[in-house]
Order: structure tokens, then C-alpha cells, then sequence
């Protein structure tokens, strides 16, 4: 079986997003969608908020599973049986960081494969981080986010 990870913050999930992971669950016979918790980033939700989002987000997708994310990338990977990482590439400072991260799972993992999926010109411009800036300012978000991302903004925002 061909199981692969995708792993992001997802604060909150955005169709760039889906589109990685609905365009790897074409490629892999299966999809662990992994939830990762950020000492770096200051979230607007939750690890289990953005775990429960991204649930709903996929769940027409059938082979498509997600859990939080704890530890090393390529150690959660393994331990799911997973032999590849997909990462989403919008842009070339994105490339940098995740060749270094590419590198440095290698170097941890050698069996361990990369695979980058470009995004499509629609949403090399999104981010999780303006999408949470837009909503923030009352702006209408329905172009970047699924329905459920959408509510839980206005909701978090007080906006609904």
C-alpha cells in the first residue's frame, strides 16, 4: 500500500490546502492528514479545533485520514507505515524551507520520500495567515476556505 503524510498547521485549513490533499489522494492509496501542534506560530485554533476542521474539510475524501501531529515528522510517518512526506509548494521561499526540511528528514529518515506538489495559480497567493488577516478585518473569506473554516472564523472573530 502506498501511504503518504501531509502535514501542516492548518490555522485554519484553506482550499490550497485541499487541493494538496485531494491531488496526493490521487497519487497514494492512502492519506494521513497530519495536524501539527506549532511552538512557533501563535494559532488562532486549537490543536483539537483545527484537527475537528480539517476532519470536516475532508470528509468526502475516502482515503483520506487525519490525527494530530506530536514529535518528528518523519518518526509519526513511520510509525503510520507511511514512506512519503507531500509538501505544498506556492511559491519559491516556500521551496527554501521545505528543500532544507527535505534534507533534514533524509538525513533522519533516508527511506523516507519527499514529494512536492505545486499549486495551482489560484492559490499560490494563500495563506492561512492572510485568510485569518482578512476574516480578522470582517472581509468575506468564502473564495479561500471551505464552509466549515468559514463558520468557525466568523465564529472565532464574532462575526456569525
Amino acid at each position: 500500500m502506498r501511504r503518504a503524510v501531509v502535514a501542516g498547521t492548518y490555522d485554519p485549513i484553506t482550499l490550497g490546502h485541499l487541493d494538496v490533499i485531494t491531488r496526493s489522494a490521487n497519487i497514494f492509496d492512502e492519506i494521513i492528514v497530519a495536524v501539527g501542534r506549532s511552538e512557533k506560530k501563535n494559532t488562532l485554533f486549537s490543536l483539537e479545533e483545527r484537527v475537528a476542521l480539517v476532519k470536516e474539510a475532508v470528509s468526502g475524501v475516502s482515503n483520506v485520514t487525519v490525527e494530530p501531529l506530536e514529535g518528528l515528522l518523519v518518526d509519526f510517518a513511520e510509525s503510520r507505515g507511511a514512506h512519503a512526506v507531500v509538501k505544498g509548494l506556492r511559491a519559491v521561499t516556500d521551496f527554501e524551507y521545505e528543500f532544507q526540511m527535505a534534507a533534514l528528514n533524509y538525513k533522519l529518515h533516508p527511506d523516507m520520500e519527499t514529494f512536492f506538489i505545486m499549486s495551482p495559480p489560484d492559490y499560490m497567493y494563500l495563506s492561512s495567515s492572510i485568510v485569518r488577516e482578512i476574516a480578522s478585518m470582517g472581509g468575506d473569506v468564502s473564495d479561500f476556505v471551505p464552509p466549515c473554516a468559514e463558520r468557525a472564523l466568523k465564529e472565532r472573530y464574532g462575526l456569525a
